[in-house]
């Protein structure tokens, strides 16, 4: 055999370590996490409403028209 083609397969040998091991430590430490119930660890107080935005004057949500009154009023542009 040449120095050349044993040189490949040493690598292509430590290539498929390094893969194993670095596979096995990263299940290790996403693994981990399933002793805490689901807890993410970021603390503080779980708030799920959406946030309040600032419309400019005059802009108004399509949620928060009022569907009862029609405005009769014609627009021009």
């Amino acid at each position: 055999m040449s120095s050349l083609l044993v040189d490949l397969v040493l690598l292509g040998l430590t290539y498929v370590v390094l893969i194993y091991f670095v596979a096995t430590l990263t299940k290790a430490r996403l693994d981990g996490g399933r002793n805490n119930s689901g807890d993410d660890g970021d603390g503080g107080i779980e708030d799920y409403t959406p946030p309040k935005i600032d419309l400019p004057p005059g802009v108004v949500w399509p949620s928060d028209v009022d569907k009862r009154k029609k405005d009769k009023t014609p627009v021009n542009f």
